[in-house]
């Protein structure tokens, strides 16, 4: 079976059509400056379906950026799922209506097959309250949904996987720290294949310095 990933960002759509079987990439592509130069982020991303074969793609994977408090996993998107998406605009303004333009055109062009949400936040649900709650009074954590909700999740999770292949050793014996290290940046301690602290918080502002966060 062959996989459609997107990375619909701010102002960018990053693709790659995966063969799932053989772990190989098919085709990738991306399209910069999305808003300004190529549209919106729905005509953009229906130009790059027309322009590929997508007749045995068996499934659509989606990057979202935050799940809120909704989302501790991956899971199959619907009108439900979309609706909870939304209700994260607050947390990631520039991303998660990006993220949901691109849900909604490849949904259209693809209505047949399962669509699937994976999000940066989902990796550090389950981070323990030491590192996930602010030093705040609980009825301001409680009225607002204060808590650190960490980043990059994918990538940290893809870094702690190859870096036990790499040790040939079990993932759920190693304690690691990865590092994400772009435009943007993050550092997360990984116990036995978990998260258990990261350096970003409520928001990507926080922790290490980075292209465009102080």
């Amino acid at each position: 079976m062959r996989v459609f990933v997107i990375n619909c960002g701010s102002s960018s759509i990053k693709y790659q059509i995966i063969d799932v079987d053989s772990g190989k990439m098919v085709s990738e592509g991306r399209v910069e400056r999305v808003n300004e130069l190529t549209g919106s982020h729905a005509e953009a991303l229906e130009n790059i379906l027309a322009s590929l074969d997508v007749s045995d793609v068996g499934a659509v994977g989606h990057r979202v950026v935050h799940g809120g408090l909704e989302f501790v996993d991956s899971v199959v998107i619907d009108d439900d799922v979309m609706d909870a998406i939304e209700r994260c605009d607050d947390y990631a303004p520039l991303h998660n209506p990006a993220n949901l333009a691109g849900i909604r055109a490849a949904r259209r062009v693809l209505p047949d097959i399962d669509h699937v949400a994976v999000f940066d936040t989902a990796f550090h649900a389950r981070m323990p309250r030491r590192a996930k709650n602010y030093a705040l009074p609980t009825d301001i954590v409680a009225q607002y949904n204060l808590q650190r909700f960490g980043f990059h999740g994918t990538s940290h999770g893809i870094v702690a996987q190859r870096a036990a292949e790499y040790l040939q050793q079990p993932l759920e014996e190693l304690r690691l720290i990865s590092c994400h290290l772009g435009n943007g940046a993050s550092a997360c301690a990984i116990e036995y294949g978990q998260s258990v602290d990261t350096s970003m918080g409520m928001t990507p502002l926080e922790g290490l310095v980075m292209g465009t966060r102080s």
